[in-house]
C-alpha cells in the first residue's frame, strides 16, 4: 500500500509561480509511474503530466512549457514546478501513482491518490 500527500498548493497572481511536492510512502515508489491531475469547480479530474522512470515526462498540451515534472526516487517526491501561472489552472491538484503500465492519461489507470491541494492563480 502506498500512501500520497500534496503540499505547496497556495494563493498567487497571474504570472506566479508555485512548487507542488507530492511525498510518497513505501519502499516501491521508484516503480512507479507518478502524474498530477487537476480538477477545477465543476469540471472532471484532468491529466497534467506524468513522469516514469527511464523516460521523458508527459505534459497536457495546456501546460506544456510551463510546468516541469519531476522526482527524487531517494526521497519518495514527485514534484510539480508550474510557472506563469493562469487563472485557467486554478484547480485542487491531486499527485497519483500508477503500478503499471496503461495511459498514463487516464485517471482509471492510477492505483494510488493523494488528497489534493488547492492552487488558487488570481487575475
Amino acid at each position: 500500500q502506498v500512501q500520497l500527500a500534496e503540499s505547496g498548493g497556495g494563493l498567487v497572481q497571474a504570472g506566479g509561480s508555485l512548487r507542488l511536492s507530492c511525498a510518497a510512502s513505501g519502499s516501491t515508489f521508484s516503480s512507479y509511474a507518478m502524474g498530477w491531475f487537476r480538477q477545477a469547480p465543476g469540471k472532471e479530474r484532468d491529466w497534467v503530466a506524468t513522469i516514469k522512470n527511464g523516460a521523458w515526462p508527459y505534459y497536457a498540451d495546456s501546460v506544456k512549457g510551463r510546468f516541469t515534472i519531476s522526482r527524487d526516487n531517494a526521497k519518495n517526491t514527485v514534484y510539480l514546478q508550474m510557472n506563469n501561472l493562469k487563472p485557467e489552472d486554478t484547480a485542487v491538484y491531486y499527485c497519483a501513482g500508477q503500478r503499471y503500465s496503461g495511459n498514463y492519461r487516464e485517471k482509471r489507470n492510477y492505483d494510488y491518490w493523494g488528497q489534493g491541494t488547492q492552487v488558487t492563480v488570481s487575475s
